[in-house]
């Protein structure tokens, strides 16, 4: 994101050449074995790794099928049936948990894999290119480009689009039952205080590493991308001993039923995921989402078809379908995320969506979004996640 446009500030790129340690924005490791697969096996990879690449799509025939690892329940249904509708390719849909599961897989494929459209978070994009897990991708295919806000393009990651476009960004804060806490949680510290008095054994966290300490780091104006020993073993303290026992669940996703199901009373959450909920549950107004301050983070997932990926003219096809404005603003509707596309914003407000103030952000809320980094401090914030986790007795 270009730094004089109003915007959030997206993850920067690391070294290409860097081992993946971490996952620095909305997911990362669901496991500590799960991530260390990923990296070891990307540290394995050469560069150019992959065996196999896709052919360069032409824009001749789109091929009959088309195939998509993503994240969960991350794709509007409408959207998916209307490109296989008018255009053939018929979709199937896989889901990964973390960036390090899809990385595992395309690894130990080595281009074999048969997934066509993978959507991976930009961090990792560099190292994914370098050890030849992706495609170069023929833009001149991807016309709808043009409906790209600019500001969402050229990232650090991918100067030039050569292979990803951006899907969607988004940020984390909480949301909390009115009904039981009855006075205004506004900062990350109400949230932590709230979680040991009027939420407690019935409130949530993220199930990641960095955003369970980021609550931490956040309510105590301390960088959430810390390396000082001290910091952390305070943060671990904290989670383990005093917030631990008062966390009834590790759950990513409260939107899908904790909130319309009113489960948890206090939820850390992605804002597409607590706009979901909220919609959902039958008491809407039982229910405030809160962008929390004084920091809280970024994060932007991006479209990008696989090396050895068995039909790029219609993942070509697909990419270029999404950005169609009416298909972008369906895709927002449904995932609650902003997807990047020009004049998006006074798009969802002519067309009455819902609950707009959770998909979009002023530039003052924009101005304390910070981006993690890949730093040596990875493995301990695991830890003390997976400490935090043994503690509550998840």
């Amino acid at each position: 994101m270009s730094e004089n446009r109003p915007h959030v500030r997206i993850l920067a790129s690391t070294s290409a050449a860097k081992i993946i340690s971490s996952e620095l924005s909305r997911r990362r490791f669901l496991s500590f074995a799960a991530a260390a697969g990923a990296t070891g096996l990307l540290a394995a990879c050469s560069p150019g790794g992959a065996t196999g690449t896709a052919p360069r799509a032409t824009g001749g025939e789109l091929e009959s099928d088309l195939s998509i690892y993503t994240w969960g329940d991350y794709d509007a249904p409408d959207v998916l049936a209307a490109f296989t509708d008018e255009l053939g390719p018929k979709i199937t849909l896989d889901s990964f948990g973390s960036n390090e599961e899809l990385i595992s897989k395309l690894v130990a494929a080595k281009g074999t894999s048969g997934y066509d459209i993978v959507v991976p978070t930009g961090v990792f994009i560099p190292q994914m290119i370098e050890n030849g897990l992706l495609s170069e991708l023929n833009l001149d295919l991807i016309p709808n480009l043009e409906y790209m806000d600019p500001a969402f393009l050229g990232r650090a990651w991918d100067p030039q689009n050569a292979y990803s476009i951006c899907k969607a960004w988004g940020t984390t804060g909480f949301v909390y039952d009115k009904t039981v806490i009855t006075r205004e949680l506004t900062t990350w510290a109400d949230f932590l205080d709230a979680a040991q008095n009027e939420a407690s054994g019935r409130m949530s966290v993220l199930d990641d590493p960095g955003d369970l300490t980021g609550a931490y780091f956040w309510a105590n104006g301390i960088d959430w991308n810390t390396t000082d020993e001290d910091e952390l073993a305070a943060a671990e303290d904290f989670l383990v001993n005093t917030l631990a026992p008062n966390i009834a669940a590790f759950d990513s996703y409260p939107g899908g039923s904790a909130i319309p199901q009113g489960t948890h009373v206090l939820m850390q959450s992605w804002n597409g995921d607590s706009r979901l909920g909220i919609l959902e549950s039958p008491d809407p107004d039982r229910w405030q989402w809160v962008f929390p301050g004084p920091e809280t983070e970024i994060w932007m997932d991006n479209w990008a078809i696989a090396a050895g990926a068995p039909n790029p003219e219609a993942a070509h096809a697909f990419i270029n379908y999404v950005l169609e404005p009416e298909n972008s603003l369906a895709e927002l509707d449904y995932i609650g995320y902003h997807t990047g596309a020009t004049g998006i914003e006074q798009a969802a407000a002519d067309a009455g969506l819902p609950m707009l103030d959770l998909v979009f952000f002023t530039p003052e809320q924009i101005d304390t979004m910070r981006e993690g980094e890949v730093n040596e401090a990875q493995q301990r914030r695991v830890d003390i996640w997976n400490k935090t986790k043994a503690a509550a007795g998840a």
